[in-house]
């Protein structure tokens, strides 16, 4: 009987054991890291706004929190057609050549909520999750794992319309973020155990954390990055972006005249720095007009002609530079993307010009970013000593598959599991 008794208690003991791991199962700390369009931005107005129409006063939107602060990405409003217009106005940016930099509409306050924490990720609109959802299911899957937020799991939101520059410019607001990303990543190390942080980014974020290890001495990175996962991300930039700056993009909304936001998209910093590197697209048609084709070397003249030669310079000066070079920045990385989802690979443009929609010839990607891009790492640091890369190509996963499909997520955590050195035994009971 006693053996028995034994054998029960060892179980028991056991079971408890794989209990405690899930809840803290010497879990390094992790920091989400969103993309472009993935977090919630609020805004206020000051008496300096100027409204483009009656709709758009400082009366709009009619409900708003302490200090006059409201939600400026995402709301549902603005895929009707008199609020497009208004929330176009407020997010875009200007360049201000006194400053060499870039700044909000002149009225317009904008924060970054939840810096820290997960909630801002989760959906890009609380009252819409469904319809909004990001980041959510991985998330979810992580705190299965046994993280807990603004614990072991943080998340670092940012302005995404703006973006960094080449050495010698300024950028205000995207080193600002570099600078917060770094103290939280010590602040989250330190608060549990000294333990190095996995970073683990989507999209546009990979390349934001990508310019933050690159800007730090190895030995901050040696003590304070475990591992660097990157997803979805465009490495090389999108032809997407050439679309956006073109024509104007909606993705896909019935109700909205992709003119109606094409200024905006263009006055975005960050849609300059995803534009088609020449690094990583080299030779390849990605426009085709009349008159004209276009590579990723022919950014300068893709630029002025259709009639956005104000950027020419920021570009040459700003972007060119930053994106000539993908230095390894020897921590572990794990690059994981979709693949054989049918994706933008060069624009076709009639006589109507880049007013209307371009006809669309589709290539390999994630529906979103090419390929070429995607795996760019793989021909880049093939063949560095201290660079330990592993790419995970996941068949039919999009560009959102990997934060909210339950095969994409699942392929993400076994990823973060393999890292952590845990079975999945380890973390079920």
């Amino acid at each position: 009987m006693k053996g028995l008794e034994l054998t029960v208690a060892m179980v028991v003991s056991t079971a408890v054991m794989w209990y405690t791991c899930q809840g803290d199962c010497d879990l390094n700390p992790l920091i989400l890291v969103p993309g472009s369009g993935g977090n919630q931005l609020e805004a206020r107005l000051t008496d300096e706004y100027e409204p483009p129409s009656q709709l758009c006063s400082q009366k709009y939107p009619l409900f708003k929190e302490r200090g006059g602060w409201f939600r400026l990405w995402f709301r549902p409003a603005l895929l009707l057609a008199p609020f497009t217009q208004c929330f176009a106005h407020r997010m875009m940016l200007y360049y201000n050549p006194l400053i060499d930099d870039y700044d909000n509409t002149p009225g317009v306050e904008t924060r970054v909520p939840c810096f820290g924490s997960t909630r801002s990720l989760l959906y890009l609109d609380p009252h819409f999750k469904r319809a909004t959802l990001y980041m959510e299911p991985l998330v979810k899957a992580l705190k299965h794992m046994g993280y807990v937020d603004s614990e072991t799991l943080f998340g670092a939101p940012y302005d995404f319309r703006y973006g960094l520059a080449a050495d010698g410019h300024p950028s205000r607001v995207g080193t600002k973020f570099l600078e917060d990303l770094k103290d939280l990543i010590e602040k989250a190390s330190i608060s549990n155990g000294g333990k190095p942080v996995i970073l683990v980014s989507h999209s546009l974020g990979g390349l934001f954390v990508l310019q933050l290890l690159n800007r730090n001495p190895p030995s901050w990175r040696k003590q304070f990055i475990k591992h660097f996962v990157a997803l979805s991300t465009p490495w090389g930039g999108a032809v997407q972006e050439s679309r956006n700056l073109a024509s104007g993009y909606t993705l896909r909304a019935p109700l909205v005249d992709p003119l109606l936001v094409r200024e905006q998209q263009r006055s975005s910093e960050s849609n300059l720095w995803l534009m088609p590197s020449p690094k990583v697209f080299g030779g390849l048609p990605l426009v085709v007009t009349e008159n004209a084709t276009y590579t990723a070397n022919d950014v300068v003249q893709f630029l002025n002609d259709i009639g956005f030669s104000e950027a020419i310079d920021l570009y040459k000066s700003r972007i060119a530079p930053l994106v000539e070079q993908l230095p390894a920045p020897e921590v572990p990385v794990t690059c994981i993307f979709g693949s054989g989802v049918r994706t933008p690979e060069t624009l076709f443009y009639d006589e109507s010009g880049f007013d209307k929609q371009p006809e669309i010839m589709y290539g390999d990607g994630d529906g979103t970013v090419n390929l070429v891009s995607l795996a760019a790492l793989q021909s880049e640091w093939a063949n560095l000593k201290n660079q330990s890369l592993k790419t995970v190509r996941v068949e039919g996963a999009s560009h959102l598959s990997l934060l909210r499909d339950q095969k994409g997520v699942k392929r993400v955590v076994k990823e973060i599991k393999h890292i952590l050195g845990i079975t999945s035994d380890m973390i079920t009971i």
